[in-house]
């Protein structure tokens, strides 16, 4: 299982911020692209690889965020209709399972779940003083993607609410 540290309300466009470890080590660094038109964050190795991009889509519907990988959208976060809170998204994974990510979003409490099995964990519990949350992953997952997944419900969520958190 695979722990990383990530800020709250970590994304201010324009503004650059590391994924860490779980000692606190830098992993992956997002890059948050000022656009003309859309919200674009660029999720690297340390070596400045591109590992996802996350891209609001304008005009949607419901808002959604898709992520690409060299160019393909691999997968598009939507929020779900009609639940309270909006403590539910959806993650249409192309060409594999999709993923439903539920629980306190808001409050950085939630899990990513493939069907029966949990996929991922985010949670702020380890974190209680700070404005930091974990990332825990499963083994043999995509990590670039469930990162790039939990960016991009951290701007949904955030400019759902109209503020800070």
């Amino acid at each position: 299982m695979a722990r990383y540290t990530m800020r709250q309300r970590l994304v201010s466009i324009g503004e650059d911020f590391d994924i860490a470890d779980e000692h606190g080590n830098p992993v992956f660094r997002v890059d948050g692209k000022v656009m003309r038109l859309r919200d674009t964050f660029v999720l690297e190795d340390l070596q400045g690889r591109e590992v996802a991009t996350i891209r609001e889509k304008k005009l949607a519907l419901r808002e959604s965020m898709n992520i690409l990988r060299a160019g393909t959208t691999i997968a598009t976060v939507r929020k779900a209709r009609f639940t309270p809170f909006r403590n539910k998204f959806t993650i249409d994974v192309e060409g594999g399972q999709d993923i439903v990510a539920q629980g306190d979003i808001l409050h950085h409490e939630y899990e990513l779940r493939r069907g029966n099995d949990a996929v991922a964990r985010i949670s702020k519990r380890r974190f209680a003083l700070s404005d930091t949350y974990g990332i825990e992953t499963a083994p043999g997952e995509d990590d670039g993607l469930i990162l790039a997944v939990a960016v991009a419900i951290d701007e949904m969520a955030h400019d759902a609410d109209g503020g800070d958190h």
